[in-house]
């Protein structure tokens, strides 16, 4: 199915607000969102919904089709396919390593694994600073590959970009704090919104981008209070990771959830299992058993008929 195109298709008929306000603007918006949906319980709409009843919302970030599947069976409300792949999965030092055909790939990887979920997927490095043109290129891919909405980071600069995705309908979820594709210009991955500036950016860009039509907002590693003041001041949902626990959801790598690598964990992550630990048990068992005769068994083997 494509989202775009049933969009472009039922809006002809439909009334376009005047752009004369935050809230109109946002109201079509998601009107427009409306059209084409999944049918998984949690949708962009619905995420405004989740704010004004109070009821938090739970995001993973997932890169697989075999995780993905144990994922479809859990509460979790939506999936990030996050550009951290670059890192976690190919091995890279930062995100700015994600290109557009990895991100489509695994996107399309989690769609096949995950039916049911709301999927976002991240808009990989310098895809919104060479023009509208290839940034509604890039999310169509994106959303083409079985995303639901993609996610952006920063603002300043890509303004035009993220109305042109919005216009075109394609969901933005916006991202703020530490964006992990400005590695190189913070000068490392670090703590954002402590000076009076970083503080600046990130409220004024709170506001530009509900102003400019995205349906939420990532906030990474802020100091809880500033969280809190983004997330009363702006009416679409806040998800946090390594940002206290006053915004309107919270979202962490299922890598680091579930212990799947051995590396110290950041000090935002809780470790609810350990899975690296029990991969290299069983590996270490494994190899013991072969080493020693007995595996594999003759319950374990073929016989002639």
């Amino acid at each position: 199915m494509c989202f775009v195109r049933i969009v472009k298709r039922d809006a002809r008929n439909i009334a376009i607000p005047a752009r004369t306000g935050r809230h109109d603007w946002t109201e079509w918006t998601l009107l427009c969102y409306s059209y084409g949906s999944r049918r998984q319980e949690v949708n962009v709409r619905s995420f405004l919904a989740r704010k004004r009843q109070g009821k938090k919302i739970s995001m993973v970030t997932c890169y697989d089709a075999s995780f993905a599947r144990v994922l479809n069976e859990t509460e979790v409300d939506c999936l990030l396919v996050g550009d951290s792949l670059a890192m976690v999965i190919y091995g890279y030092p930062t995100t700015v390593h994600a290109t557009l055909e990895m991100m489509v790939r695994h996107t399309e990887a989690v769609r096949r694994g995950a039916p049911d979920k709301m999927i976002i997927a991240d808009m990989p490095f310098l895809s919104m600073q060479q023009g509208k043109a290839h940034a509604v290129h890039a999310a169509g891919e994106l959303i083409r590959a079985g995303a639901d909405a993609v996610k952006v980071e920063g603002w300043k600069g890509i303004e035009e970009e993220i109305a042109h995705l919005v216009q075109a309908g394609i969901p933005v979820m916006g991202h703020l704090g530490l964006t992990p594709q400005f590695y190189y210009a913070f000068g490392g991955f670090r703590v954002q919104g402590r000076d009076e500036a970083s503080r600046t950016y990130i409220l004024e860009g709170a506001g530009r981008l509900e102003a400019l039509g995205c349906f939420g907002i990532v906030l990474e590693c802020i100091p809880s209070g500033l969280a809190r003041v983004v997330t009363e001041r702006i009416s679409i949902p806040t998800i946090g990771i390594g940002a206290g626990s006053d915004t309107d959801g919270q979202v962490l790598v299922l890598y680091d959830l579930g212990g799947v690598g051995l590396e110290k964990p950041f000090r935002f992550v809780r470790r609810y299992a350990e899975v690296g630990l029990a991969v290299k048990e069983a590996v270490d068992r494994f190899v013991e058993d072969v080493v020693e005769g007995r595996f594999p068994t003759r319950e374990e083997s073929f016989e002639d008929e």
